[in-house]
């Protein structure tokens, strides 16, 4: 994380600079941009992630399956890519990609006062058997992976073990139905510091 630069954004969505990742998450962190992935198999699941207990923002929540800051320069299929072979393993191909929510933003913070705050566009990435059945969790980013049916994810989401930025999403994402038939949004939407 020491090495990694975070894009940071103005209210509109548009970069005004870089910091470092690690030294820009504190009481004060400054919105920035980031994003939120989904893993879907052919039977409709969704793969959800129990973060690393040793994190240092928001270790041990279940949340989604895959997050993380695009770089500088960087566009969201790639960063996405790049995230699930870090923390996953996985390689899926970029055809199965569905960008849903390209507005979503939130802000949490933690009890220790070290915050989110983030321009976090929420992307469905659907993953065939081989995919699905070929994860490697890496475990400085990943204590548990568990394939849930989408009921199953909307009762974790009312449980306080569950993130706060996935709380926010699946309540967004309830109204496009299940998983598999999320629709795609419009890629015109996303923040100006981000390409599909």
């Amino acid at each position: 994380m020491s090495d990694e630069e975070i894009v940071l954004l103005d209210e509109a969505g548009a970069a005004i600079g870089t910091a470092p990742k690690a030294a820009s998450h504190h009481r004060a962190t400054p919105y920035h941009l980031a994003f939120s992935c989904y893993l879907v198999d052919d039977a409709g699941r969704v793969l959800i992630t129990q973060r690393a207990h040793d994190k240092a923002t928001f270790p041990s929540v279940w949340t989604n399956s895959c997050c993380g800051h695009p770089a500088p320069g960087e566009g969201l299929r790639d960063a996405v890519l790049r995230r699930l072979g870090d923390e996953l393993g996985v390689w899926p191909g970029a055809e199965g990609f569905t960008l849903l929510l390209p507005e979503f933003s939130y802000r949490a913070e933690m009890d220790n006062g070290v915050t989110e705050f983030e321009r976090c566009p929420v992307v469905r990435v659907r993953v065939g058997p081989a995919e699905a059945g070929a994860l490697r969790p890496n475990p400085s980013e990943v204590a548990a992976a568990e394939w849930r049916t989408w009921d199953e994810c909307l009762d974790l989401a009312g449980r306080p073990e569950a993130s706060a930025w996935y709380r926010l999403q699946v309540a967004q994402l309830t109204s496009l139905g299940t998983p598999a038939d999320w629709p795609g949004a419009p890629v015109s939407l996303l923040p100006p510091a981000l390409s599909w």
